[in-house]
């Protein structure tokens, strides 16, 4: 069976945890028009977040090496 590419869009967007069962992600709405959100909004966007169980073997087929 031949090697399997790695999708980059999605390679530079989710990051494998250390133990490789789950996988983090960056937090939408965190760029512009910031002024209207609130600091404890704003705060909560700049940390990571797990993608959700549904998404995760769509994930890992664009990421198999990752």
């Amino acid at each position: 069976m031949p090697k399997l590419k790695t999708n980059r869009g999605a390679a530079k967007r989710f990051k494998i945890t250390g133990s490789g069962k789950k996988i983090k992600r960056q937090r939408a709405f965190a760029n512009h028009i910031l002024t209207k959100k609130s600091p404890k909004r704003k705060r909560t966007l700049r940390s990571p977040d797990l993608i959700h169980t549904t998404n995760m073997r769509s994930v890992k087929r664009l990421i198999p090496y990752g």
